[in-house]
């Protein structure tokens, strides 16, 4: 696949400039432009670099982003993918840093960003929908993720029940690559 480098970097600057509400958003914005206008990426490869891109110090957009350019174009793709997606988010805090004190007093501002705080609770829900269609796929899978969800509920730390998820992760393909050999 020959993806021009202008290509990727336009495509990631519009994904910038809608990725509202943080990296939790921006899986159903990269498989709408990557996945289903462009055919770049599949939602798998999507939903594991997402995944990655949460596994590694750093934001979890520019993470994310720099997987996919990375895997359409190696080292220049990944850093075109993160200049993209960061442009216009980067210019509208230059534009709107001088205006904040006017801004944030603005009753019209305040329901405009009310409506846009509905509107990423959508893209947080389709997120968990296609992290949720290409993770849970079987008993097992679903088993680790009710285990996760109530030790989280009792209060059990993240890090620990990634750190068990990630153990089960490797234990379940083990046993489903012995079982592939047989």
């Amino acid at each position: 696949m020959n993806i021009r480098l202008s290509e990727l970097f336009w495509v990631c600057v519009r994904i910038g400039a809608l990725l509202l509400g943080g990296g939790y958003v921006i899986v159903p914005l990269l498989i709408n432009e990557f996945c289903e206008k462009r055919k770049w990426l599949t939602r798998e490869e999507v939903v594991d670099f997402y995944a990655m891109g949460q596994c590694v110090p750093g934001i979890i957009a520019p993470n994310t982003i720099m997987f996919a350019g990375y895997k359409l174009h190696g080292k220049t793709g990944a850093f075109c993918a993160l200049l993209g997606l960061t442009l216009a988010p980067f210019a509208a805090i230059l534009a709107l840093a001088s205006f904040i004190g006017i801004i944030s007093k603005s009753v019209i501002m305040n329901d405009i960003f009310w409506g846009v705080n509905v509107s990423i609770i959508i893209l947080i829900f389709l997120t968990v929908k296609e992290v949720w269609g290409c993770s849970v796929v079987d008993k097992t899978t679903f088993l680790i993720f009710a285990a996760a969800f109530l030790t989280c509920a009792f209060g059990v730390s993240p890090a620990v029940i990634i750190i068990l998820a990630a153990f089960f992760g490797i234990i379940r393909n083990a046993i489903l690559q012995r079982r592939a050999k047989e």
